[in-house]
């Protein structure tokens, strides 16, 4: 299985293409605090990091992080203690990051 990985220029071409075709309602990027990120890939079943994508109310729609494992199945909380799903992000825009190759700045 490839290990997904991509070229910068190809990170460049795809987040380019995404910029002159995003809805409106759609982020340019979105910011997850690393402590978030690794609380929720530290079972030790967790194989994979999916991303699904939600509307909060008021229409913007936003990246939900969930852990899965190996046989694709989502780590979901089975209570407020248990694994974690991650969303609150910072959203860009407003908050953007400075000039990169990848956000055309």
């Amino acid at each position: 299985m490839s290990n997904y990985e991509i070229s910068l220029q190809q990170a460049i071409d795809m987040i380019t293409r995404y910029k002159a075709n995003r809805p409106a309602n759609f982020p340019l990027s979105e910011k997850f605090d690393v402590e978030a990120i690794n609380k929720l890939i530290s079972p030790e079943n967790c194989k994979y990091l999916r991303i699904y994508y939600g509307m909060k109310d008021d229409m913007e729609v936003h990246a939900i992080l969930v852990a899965a494992n190996a046989d694709d199945e989502d780590l979901l909380p089975s209570d407020e203690t248990d694994n974690v799903i991650v969303e609150d992000s910072l959203r860009c825009p407003p908050v953007c990051p400075p000039p990169s190759p990848l956000n055309g700045e």
